[in-house]
């Protein structure tokens, strides 16, 4: 087999010395085990390419998913694949705990508190982003009491909720910090932008652009972008964002360090400038023609 025969190692957990027990067959490790069902019961969990704090940070896990971990450490790293989008990578295992209740709900707002009662002015216990999952006790009034703490009902949807408009969703996070494998409203990169706008309107996606580009919605002619529709995905070589109509491109970039709004004309030009070119166009399984 050669290494372009390989499983994607970022959805295929697999090393020299230990893989997942379902690849048997399919790649070669010294050990194959089953895996570990944990849930994360931080706010959000870094997913690092090494088991170092300084390693790279490819993408975060939200409270309340589900990680398969196949090893973890005296050092305090749990080797995992994420459930949600199958990425795989070290994470803190101190942010993961035993899987808990059921979660009916999921935090719809960009951004919620946690607080240890039902009162707001009590010092909140942890700081949730959009998608984050929780498991709902019961109504106190203006607040849920969950798994996590008590949180604005507000906030809340159910788990099987769905957003009618991913633009919509994706335009909340105007002027977010830019942050490379980032996956909250703290900090988030170009694909996590998308794949979380996505999957508020209950769209699978996957995690990295490359991917996105290889599968996500119905493939357009790149060559003629006269015929955008709000919500269509634009890819450039390691890039994406959202046509937010009226000649506007969204985005989470580098260059501005932050997600934003711009013309899309400039932002063509620029990245042509730099080499880029518009390499894909894709409209989500739900946009209307």
């Amino acid at each position: 087999m050669t290494e372009s025969d390989q499983p994607d190692p970022r959805l295929n957990a697999y090393r020299p010395d230990l893989a997942d027990r379902r690849l048997a067959g399919c790649v070669e490790a010294e050990r194959f085990v089953e895996g570990e069902d944990r849930c994360v019961v931080a706010a959000s969990a870094p997913i690092r390419r090494a088991p170092r704090h300084d390693a790279a940070l490819d993408t975060e896990a939200l409270r309340g998913e589900t990680v398969r971990v196949f090893e973890e450490t005296a050092e305090g790293w749990a080797w995992g694949q994420l459930k949600t989008d199958g990425y795989v990578g070290w994470l803190p295992a101190a942010a993961l705990g035993e899987l808990g209740p059921v979660q009916t709900h999921q935090v719809a707002a960009l951004r919620s508190f946690a607080f240890p009662g039902p009162d707001i002015k009590l010092p909140p216990v942890m700081a949730l982003s959009l998608g984050a999952r929780l498991a709902l006790v019961a109504e106190k009034g203006a607040l849920a009491e969950t798994d996590a703490g008590f949180v604005p009902m507000r906030h809340l949807a159910p788990l099987d909720a769905r957003e009618a408009d991913w633009v919509g969703v994706a335009e909340r996070f105007v002027g977010t910090p830019y942050l490379w494998g980032g996956r909250t409203s703290l900090g988030l990169d170009c694909s996590g932008l998308i794949q979380l706008a996505l999957a508020a309107c209950g769209i699978a996606c996957p995690r990295d652009s490359d991917m996105q580009a290889g599968s996500a919605g119905r493939l357009l002619d790149h060559r003629d972008p006269s015929r955008l529709a709000r919500g269509d995905m634009l890819f450039w070589a390691g890039h994406v964002g959202f046509y937010a109509g009226g000649g506007r491109l969204l985005h989470a970039n580098a260059h501005f360090m932050a997600t934003v709004i711009e013309p899309l004309a400039e932002a063509l030009e620029r990245m042509a400038g730099q080499g880029l070119e518009l390499t894909c166009i894709r409209r989500p399984a739900l946009a209307a023609d």
